[in-house]
């Protein structure tokens, strides 16, 4: 397994999403199916036929059966059968999949979710708004099998959708990210410099020793780069300084290590911290809470889980 692939490995373990299908049914006719405005990512997923989703500034964006839409963060747009993005369109009722339609019928399966935690937030940071999940993509075979389950799984009532369904789509969401991790359109962050030969080996020396001196000198001189050529290519790549980024890396490392049951104590030693109340205030800077309720509301997620 290659470097990239370790790195995109490690980031998708620690992601905690939590997904809520709004409805899966069918269109028939001139309709609008819209998630936005609820401050939630979501997901439209195409079960049959076809339609265009309308995002403001771009044009139309053709979707056909299985074809998916994952929208990371609340951003205006609106799925269509038609083109042109028309002024008024009726608010008709969605019918169940099963329900006898006309030919130009579209199945859809919609929904939101959220991260449970900063920490999935903040990885996500780097991805782009919107991810558009093809059916002949032949990197995404496994996610096909994943719609074909969610189309089984449609029921005869579009408002009250199978609890599986949502469950399905967690693991289809990971596939995609998994596929956009290792494309080219990650902009800035961790896969952003994982992708770049000259921070490959700096990276993975930051990752296995976390807690080391690591002063920006000290990190130019793994990359065989002067001071001021390291700075000025790391900050293009990850989109901030090298000291921002390792404090977020270690934060993010740190955040592992207490979701795997580590103590406070020797998680801030781990991630180079001798301090408790530095690496609280560090933590808390980057992840949002301190350390020990985000290692309390772990623990409590985790059981909750086991509950249900």
């Amino acid at each position: 397994m290659n470097n990239t692939d370790q790195l995109v490995h490690w980031l998708l373990g620690s992601l905690e999403l939590q997904t809520t299908v709004f409805h899966v049914g069918q269109y028939c006719g001139r309709w609008r199916a819209s998630t936005a405005g609820r401050a939630l990512g979501s997901f439209h997923l195409v079960l049959h036929g076809d339609c265009y989703l309308h995002l403001e500034g771009a044009e139309p964006i053709a979707l056909q059966p299985q074809d998916g839409v994952f929208l990371l963060r609340d951003i205006p747009h609106f799925l269509s059968p038609e083109q042109e993005r028309t002024a008024v369109l009726p608010q008709v009722a969605m019918l169940p999949l099963n329900a006898a339609a006309a030919s130009d019928a579209t199945g859809l399966a919609c929904g939101y979710f959220h991260f449970r935690t900063a920490l999935s937030a903040l990885i996500v940071d780097s991805f782009p708004d919107y991810v558009i999940l093809r059916a002949d993509d032949p990197s995404l075979r496994a996610a096909r099998a994943l719609l074909n389950l969610i189309l089984e799984e449609g029921g005869d009532d579009p408002e009250q959708p199978s609890p599986l369904i949502a469950r399905l789509v967690e693991l289809l969401f990971f596939y995609v990210m998994r596929h956009v991790a290792q494309s080219d359109v990650v902009a800035s962050g961790l896969l952003a410099l994982a992708r770049r030969t000259e921070f490959k080996p700096l990276l993975d020396h930051l990752m296995q020793a976390p807690g080391e001196n690591w002063s920006t000198d000290e990190m130019a001189r793994v990359t065989h780069m002067s001071r001021a050529s390291f700075y000025k290519h790391f900050v293009d790549a990850s989109g901030q300084p090298p000291a921002q980024f390792l404090l977020s890396l270690r934060m993010k490392i740190a955040a592992q290590h207490l979701h795997a049951g580590e103590s406070v104590e020797r998680t801030a030693e781990h991630v180079g911290y001798r301090s408790h109340a530095a690496f609280s205030r560090a933590f808390k800077k980057v992840i949002g809470e301190q350390p020990g309720a985000y290692r309390r509301g772990v623990r409590a997620r985790d059981n909750l889980r086991q509950l249900n």
